[in-house]
Order: C-alpha cells, then structure tokens, then sequence
C-alpha cells in the first residue's frame, strides 16, 4: 500500500485527507522535520513524501494530489475531466501552493525577511505576511461566492489542499476568517466532514497509524 508520511500542522494534511476521501488502504506515518526517518525516503527532509510500493518516491503537496486524483478517478476528487476543468484545478493548486502558502512563510519563519535581529523587524515581517494572506484569502472568498467548493466539478482535491492553510489563517490572522464567510463555510464543511474527523484524530495521536479496509 502506498506510504504517506505528514507532520502535524503541515500542509501534508492534504494528501492524507485525500487517501481518505480515496478510501483505498493506505499508511501514514508520522514524522518530525529533519529526523533521520524523514531523511532517508526525502533528502530534502521535507514532507508530505509519497511512497509507492515499488518504492517509487513523490514530493509536493500540489503533485501528490494532483496524482492521487488520476490515480483514482473513481473518487471523483480531480474536479472534472475536461481540458478547461483540469486546467481549473491547476489554476487553483498553483494560486495555494505560490500565493497563499508562500505568504504565511514571512508569519512562520520572519527571520528568513530580514538581516535585523531586532524583535520589531521581525513583527513587522509577521505582519507584512499577514496582509499577504489576507489578500489571498479575499481573493479565494470572492471566488467562492455561491460555491460550495473551488472547483465547478464538486468536491475535489484542491479543497483538501487548501484546509491546512484555512486551519493556518484561524490561528494566525488577527481576526481570523471572520472576514471571509465564503472560506469560513468552506473550512466548516470540510471540518465536518467524517472522513476529515478520522485524519484529524489520526494526526494528533501518538506513534503510527495504517489505514486498511
């Protein structure tokens, strides 16, 4: 069965989201950034990692579930099939990946903004990143005005990609998604979702978990 493996908090929530949604037997294993584990199926220590029982290896939150939906079209999870459909899901798995999830970076890590050690250079980075996501998450709501998810065709990959960072902006943005009431019903009704429950659970659980029917 194929091999996910996640930290807690990261956007590899994705994926395992996806295997769920996917219903097909699965492992996630739980990892810490950098350990020797991670290290030895990803050099770049970095996660999510997808591993294939052929011991074929995927990185990239964007690629792993873009194969994931090809890999089970039964799940319905690409978004739709047609050229325009797919160049959609693409659209939106690049606007997540280089615009929303690049933008809590400077709210994470400021450090990495700026050469001055100071702790105000360092709100100041925060807070640039702030606005940052708050451009994007405007963005994302006017788009979601009348949908219930991002693509047209339903319920898809693209919406478990962006729940991590929907689950991000509640605890990072000064007035959380208190602003966007289109993203903020997404988030709730991925949040409820029994298959999203299970994952959450799985993730904050102690040691390994495998997923089989």
């Amino acid at each position: 069965m194929p091999t996910l493996y996640y930290a807690v908090g990261a956007c590899s929530l994705a994926p395992h989201i996806a295997l769920e949604w996917i219903g097909k037997p699965y492992e996630a294993v739980k990892v810490q950034y950098g350990s020797d584990e991670l290290l030895a199926v990803n050099p770049a220590g970095a996660v999510p990692t997808l591993r294939e029982d052929d011991g074929w290896l995927l990185t990239q939150a964007g690629a792993i579930l873009d194969y994931l939906a090809h890999k089970h079209p039964e799940a319905m999870l690409a978004g739709g099939n047609d050229l325009r459909a797919k160049a959609e899901a693409h659209r939106w798995s690049a606007f997540l990946t280089s615009d929303v999830h690049a933008a809590f970076w400077p709210i994470f890590m400021p450090s990495r903004y700026t050469t001055d050690t100071n702790d105000a250079a360092r709100k100041a980075v925060s807070a640039a990143g702030q606005q940052l996501v708050a451009k994007q998450f405007a963005m994302l709501d006017r788009h979601l005005d009348g949908r219930e998810y991002i693509l047209d065709g339903g319920r898809s990959v693209i919406d478990a990609y962006a729940f991590p960072m929907m689950r991000w902006a509640k605890k990072l943005l000064p007035g959380q998604l208190n602003e966007y009431p289109n993203v903020q019903a997404l988030h709730d009704r991925i949040a409820a979702d029994p298959a999203v429950q299970r994952v959450l659970a799985r993730e904050h659980a102690p040691g390994h978990e495998k997923r089989a029917d």
